[in-house]
């Protein structure tokens, strides 16, 4: 990214229709809706935009804006949508329509991981195939759970697959399934990194036995055996570690005991050691942190997801899958809306200004160009006395 430019040119490369256009196009490209009524499928996506643009319900963005289609209407419309399965293809071949060139066909470090949405309540017969049961948090030990694929590439860090994990998949069903989206874009696998949550032997052995280059880092296990024993010494080095499962058997894995000293940090001081599996994944001991922290841009894309992000309360999967998946598809739109309106080809790579033109403001141009057929409500009147 540069830095911001003194001077602007008198014609705009982007404007906020052009924006919601193409926006629009590609949600009614890929997502058909079955309508019947007085309102149009561009309408009922219009309001979703202007909702996830502005991180409202339904609810409240219908009550703020004049015209605008009853929210009971948009969502009879919406609860039409009942096979799991076909929303996920659709949301990802849209995923797919908005990326950068040389993605498709390109061989990249991938990051995989599981963004976990809290889930309260009883879930009913329903809603309880996709509630996953993870550690507590937020006051919760269920979850919608959606695992995503991310290329990590320099300004073309986008999504290429969302899937809405059900409670009884293995880890290794999702990798799979996330994997088997990469064919259709012929995206092939440079370096994949995972999360601690993947360190299983499963998870390992099924990646060995695809000879698929992966970096995730080790469990620290154990009181002075398992890995536990590995933290010797004041030096890094490699060695070969066999991970045990009564379930699963055992894997000999290839594991790097990282080396290095807390110098304050968190008013700590001594040595820190970090444990990390890696297959076919050729970097010196003290590059491997580094080479690591890439996996942290889906870290990343999920707090710009959540910018764009459809509040509800509704416990229908489905339905939540939906508005996800749209403010995953939004966040491609902009670094597509980037690479190819707010950029310039140069020697040496194509220079990006990120700065003209971040998230904030493309959500904003989405809400304004909603906001000129669907006019905000700025007074209110009290009823008529007889």
């Amino acid at each position: 990214m540069t830095s911001y430019p003194i001077s602007l040119c008198d014609t705009p490369a982007l404007s906020d229709q052009s924006t919601l256009d193409s926006a629009i196009d590609c949600l009614m490209a890929h997502l058909p809706l079955d309508m019947n009524g007085s309102y149009t499928v561009r309408e009922v996506f219009e309001i979703l935009v202007r909702a996830a643009s502005r991180g409202e319900s339904l609810e409240q963005t219908v009550r703020s804006l004049k015209g605008a289609p009853s929210s009971n209407g948009i969502r009879y419309h919406l609860e039409k949508l009942d096979d799991m399965q076909a929303l996920e293809a659709q949301v990802n071949a849209a995923l797919h329509s908005r990326i950068p060139p040389k993605v498709r066909k390109g061989r990249h470090r991938l990051a995989i991981d599981l963004h976990l949405i809290p889930y309260y309540g009883v879930p009913t017969e329903a809603e309880a195939s996709y509630v996953y049961r993870s550690q507590a948090k937020a006051g919760t030990t269920r979850f919608f759970a959606y695992a995503t694929v991310y290329v990590i590439c320099r300004n073309k860090r986008v999504t290429l697959g969302v899937h809405a994990v059900p409670c009884d998949e293995t880890l290794v069903a999702t990798l799979t399934y996330l994997l088997a989206m990469l064919s259709p874009l012929q995206v092939r696998v440079k370096r994949l990194l995972l999360d601690r949550g993947f360190y299983a032997v499963p998870v390992i052995r099924w990646l060995k036995a695809l000879n698929i280059p992966f970096l995730m880092p080790a469990v620290i296990r154990g009181k002075t055996g398992g890995t536990r024993a590995l933290l010797v010494g004041r030096k890094s080095y490699f060695t070969t570690y066999t991970l045990n499962s009564s379930t699963y058997g055992s894997i000999s894995c290839r594991i790097a005991v990282v080396c290095g000293y807390l110098k304050g940090f968190k008013q700590q001081h001594g040595i820190r050691y970090a444990l990390y599996v890696l297959h076919r994944v050729k970097v010196a001991l003290p590059q491997i942190h580094a080479y690591y922290r890439e996996r942290f841009g889906i870290e990343t894309s999920y707090r710009l997801k959540n910018q764009g992000r459809i509040r509800t309360t509704t416990k229908n999967p489905i339905l939540r899958l939906l508005f996800v998946a749209l403010a995953f598809i939004l966040v491609n739109l902009w670094i597509y809306l980037l690479w190819y309106f707010v950029s310039r080809p140069r020697p040496g790579g194509r220079v990006v200004y990120q700065q003209l033109f971040p998230l904030k403001i493309m959500l904003d141009f989405l809400a304004h160009a909603v906001e000129r057929r669907f006019p905000p409500i700025t007074a209110i009147f009290l009823p008529a006395l007889n």
